[in-house]
């Protein structure tokens, strides 16, 4: 397939557009999303740029997304980085898995739906939050038991244990080594990654839409849900 020069241009323009933003909308960027949307060769252009860059390169609505892959610690995160970002200074991989687990226990309570869209719900406290993962932790290491653990490859007793070591404060400290400080720290993570929006003042949790077309078109295929629903009832094998 042959490429004129501005066909080339258009798509390095939307290439290096999403590197900076990682999103590139029809509202923001007209002509860009355009060009994107109703030019085949521009879309394979940049798909094939995404490629080189360990990224896929998606259009859910009218939004184009650049979703870096799993392993790509350049533009995504390592799990260095993520542990870094999330958890005490000295945190250990308990305390990193338990942060994963935060994040799998606040998506499955907000999208759990068979619909036209897996979104079941529009706001969440934070505190309904918290004692979800209590609970949810709790219900695993029990239904499970060590053995089951070690079938599994899924330490609920240790990420109960990593939750229960971290002091809880009423005043609402923000320190890492609080239950309210760890899980603040994470909310303010997932913000800035523009896929949740926390208000602090309201201890209110709710969703974007880029985190709702993320779900109800990449990871919430039907293979992906099951996954994250057997993980979450201790049951993934």
């Amino acid at each position: 397939m042959a490429y004129e020069l501005e066909d080339i241009r258009t798509g390095q323009e939307i290439f290096y557009y999403l590197l900076e933003h990682h999103e590139l909308s029809e509202e923001a960027q007209e002509r860009l999303y355009r060009g994107y949307a109703e030019n085949e060769r521009i879309q394979n252009l940049v798909k094939s740029q995404g490629e080189v860059a360990e990224c896929d390169i998606e259009r859910y609505g009218n939004v184009i997304y650049l979703i870096p892959k799993e392993d790509n610690a350049f533009l995504g995160f390592s799990k260095a980085q993520l542990k870094q970002a999330l958890c005490k200074s000295n945190g250990t991989d308990k305390d990193y898995y338990l942060s994963q687990f935060v994040i799998l226990t606040f998506l499955a309570e907000f999208y759990d739906g068979q619909g036209v869209t897996s979104k079941t719900r529009n706001y969440m406290r934070v505190g309904e939050l918290q004692n979800c993962i209590s609970e949810r932790l709790k219900e695993g290491a029990q239904r499970m038991g060590e053995e089951g653990e070690a079938k599994a490859g899924i330490a609920f007793s240790n990420m109960a244990e990593a939750y229960e070591a971290l002091k809880s404060d009423e005043r609402g400290s923000r320190a890492k080594t609080t239950k309210e400080g760890f899980l603040h720290n994470i909310l303010n993570f997932l913000q800035k990654q523009g896929l949740i929006e926390y208000v602090e003042e309201d201890e209110m949790l709710k969703t974007t839409k880029k985190l709702d077309n993320f779900m109800d078109w990449n990871l919430l295929n039907q293979n992906h849900f099951q996954r994250v629903r057997r993980v979450l009832e201790g049951q993934d094998e």
